[in-house]
């Protein structure tokens, strides 16, 4: 844990295509950049950019996301999102994420990730089944 330190960054993009639409992922019924499209490009943006830095063993996952979706997209063009590692409280890490498009600013927000011990939190996972 001691290699996590604010201000770790990434960036990813994708190309707006017709699966990643509103229309495709049932969010909407327009063929424009789907939200749930962008808040996976954040969330998988900000894990990955923690890989390296991870104990062996560890993984992040996901609890909490607060993005507005300031601006649509078309197919065709390319969304890049960046992440920024703002916050971090023992376990409970903090981004700041920014989406953007050809034209500008498409989203932004923050969202909130925790480290977990990968065993423990699936067999914790996995008791779920048998109550």
């Amino acid at each position: 844990m001691d290699a996590l330190q604010i201000g770790i960054r990434a960036e990813r993009e994708v190309l707006v295509t017709k699966e990643n639409t509103a229309m495709a992922l049932g969010s909407g019924g327009l063929p424009v950049y789907a939200t749930p499209a962008m808040i996976t490009l954040l969330e998988l943006c900000a894990a990955q950019s923690l890989f390296p830095f991870l104990p062996e063993g560890s993984s992040t996952v996901g609890t909490r996301i607060d993005i507005k979706h300031l601006s649509a997209t078309p197919v065709g063009m390319t969304v890049r999102c960046e992440t920024e590692l703002v916050e971090i409280d023992r376990r409970r890490l903090v981004f700041v994420c920014r989406a953007y498009d050809d034209a500008g600013l498409i989203g932004e927000g923050t969202q909130e990730r925790f480290l977990v011990d990968s065993a423990k939190f699936m067999e914790k996972t996995e008791q779920k089944k048998k109550a």
